[in-house]
Order: structure tokens, then C-alpha cells, then sequence
């Protein structure tokens, strides 16, 4: 394999069955300081609602979410706020200045996001099992979990953004590209050696899968190609391997990527690759 889309290497990961921690979705900082008011957090609240780049997202900046980025900013992980780098039905995306870098601040929208799209992802997860239907505290864990996932990924030796911090609905995480602009995904980016992108990718999903986890949506549209490397993002619906359909999840992400690098003129099958991630991972050691 060429040095382009060099792997990363993984760190000792725990065997799977320590990522099914408790979600706390109790009440945090943020949402006292919502309540609570104070003079400074009316001035920050002001200031963001009145700015250009969040003029066309009100509905995202409830007074909790506003109370989140303030504790956020309070405790130096964010900085400056950029705009919106990518919008989604669930969440927008922004670009944010952190500790002398770029960072990406991912904001789920309560009110809109649509619990009917979480299910498939939630029900067997025994990480949800106390949350009931309460929308909230769904999306509230949803976030948590993607934090969790990102960090159990990465330990594996899977490229995707690093978690920074998390504060209710809203994550920081890595920004991935320049300049305020995401770096393009699989779809967009021109591939000058696709064999190579092809075995980082089918690596990374067997390192993920090893780790316990199925990413549940993988396909070019969230796979990044930054600064020479392969990035996985959007691991917020990936799954347990003890969820109940978890192996449905895997045969349509293999399905998904053989299909794109078959268009790219590789000769890959999605049961092919989903039998050689089986055959080279074992996930319950």
C-alpha cells in the first residue's frame, strides 16, 4: 500500500463492552445557566443572535442550546464563532475558532430533530434503554453518544475527527479541512488511486467493526478526504455489535462502499467486503 491515505495507528483498545456506559441526560451547567440568567449570558446571548452567520438558523438557538455554546466559550473550547460549513436534518454544523485552531461545532436541533429516524438506531442499544420516548433526553444522549463512538473509534485506529468537548446538544470536535471550508467527501473528491482509498476504507470498517461498532450509514457522503487522509464522520447512529440489527447495518455500509468504488472502476463486492471485515476482526475478545 502507497504512503496516500496512510493509516493511523490504533492504540490498545479495551475489548468491546465498556462503551455501553450510562448516557447522563440529567441536567448540566448549561441548562442551569439557562434558567439562571445571569447578566453576561443575556449579553452573549444578544451578541450571537444578532450576528449575520446564525441570522438564517434561529430556530437551532433555544435559550438551553445558547446556554451550551456560552458554557462552552466560558470554558475556553471555543473562541470566535465562524459560520455554517455543512446543515442537516438533525444538525448544522458550524466552523468555530478553539484553542488556537479550527474546530467544528455540531449543534442538534431538539425541537426539529425527528425521533422516528433515530429508532432503528436506538431500540436494542443498551446504552437507551432507561430513556423512554422523551425526545430530549434522545437527542441529548444521541450527542453523547456520537462523543463516545468518536472516541472509541479513534482508540481503534480509526481516522475521524477528534471529540473535544460536549455541553448538552451541541459538540466540538476536529475541523476537518482549511480555511473554514470542510474538506470534500469521497463523492466530490477526484481519486487518483482508488485502490488505495479502497483498502484504507475496508481497514478502517474492520478496525471499527473489531472495536464493537457499526457505523450504520457509511457510504462516499461521509467518508473525508483531508490533508492526504481518509476521514469516517457522522458517527453519531453507529451501533453496538450486540445490536439486534447490527448486522443488517454492516451489509449496507459494505453494500454502499463496494458500489461507489465499483463506479470508480474496482472490481469489489459489498458480501465479498463484508465477509473479509468478519474474517479479520473478532469483536467479542
Amino acid at each position: 500500500m502507497s504512503e496516500e491515505y496512510g493509516l493511523l495507528d490504533p492504540e490498545n483498545t479495551e475489548s468491546p463492552g465498556d462503551e455501553w456506559e450510562e448516557i447522563d441526560v440529567s441536567d448540566t451547567e448549561a441548562d442551569r445557566i439557562a434558567r439562571k440568567r445571569d447578566r453576561e449570558f443575556n449579553q452573549f446571548r444578544e451578541r450571537v443572535k444578532d450576528s449575520d452567520q446564525f441570522k438564517v438558523e434561529q430556530s437551532v438557538f433555544d435559550d438551553a442550546t445558547l446556554a451550551a455554546l456560552y458554557k462552552l466559550v466560558q470554558d475556553g473550547y471555543v473562541q470566535a464563532f465562524g459560520g455554517p460549513i455543512s446543515s442537516g436534518k438533525e444538525a448544522t454544523v458550524y466552523s468555530a475558532l478553539g484553542e488556537e485552531v479550527e474546530v467544528a461545532v455540531k449543534i442538534y436541533r431538539i425541537n426539529a430533530s425527528d425521533f422516528r429516524d433515530m429508532r432503528e438506531y436506538l431500540v436494542g442499544d443498551p446504552r437507551f434503554e432507561e430513556l423512554g420516548g422523551d425526545k430530549k433526553r434522545i437527542v441529548l444522549a444521541w450527542v453523547r453518544k456520537e462523543y463516545a463512538n468518536l472516541k472509541r473509534a479513534r482508540k481503534a485506529g480509526v481516522r475521524v475527527p477528534e471529540p473535544i468537548a460536549v455541553q448538552r446538544n451541541v459538540l466540538v470536535m476536529e475541523f476537518m479541512g482549511n480555511d473554514g471550508r470542510r474538506a470534500p467527501t469521497l463523492a466530490d473528491a477526484r481519486l487518483e488511486n482508488p485502490e488505495t482509498a479502497y483498502e484504507v476504507v475496508r481497514e478502517y470498517m474492520r478496525r471499527l467493526f473489531d472495536s464493537g461498532l457499526v457505523h450504520g450509514d457509511l457510504s462516499e457522503y461521509n467518508i473525508l478526504v483531508s490533508n492526504g487522509e481518509l476521514c469516517i464522520i457522522d458517527v453519531g447512529q453507529a451501533v453496538t455489535y450486540h445490536h439486534p440489527n447490527s448486522g443488517e447495518f454492516l451489509t449496507r455500509d459494505c453494500a454502499n462502499i463496494a458500489s461507489f468504488f465499483q463506479r470508480e472502476g474496482l472490481e469489489v463486492r459489498g458480501d465479498e467486503l463484508e465477509e473479509w471485515i468478519r474474517e479479520n476482526s473478532n469483536p467479542e475478545t
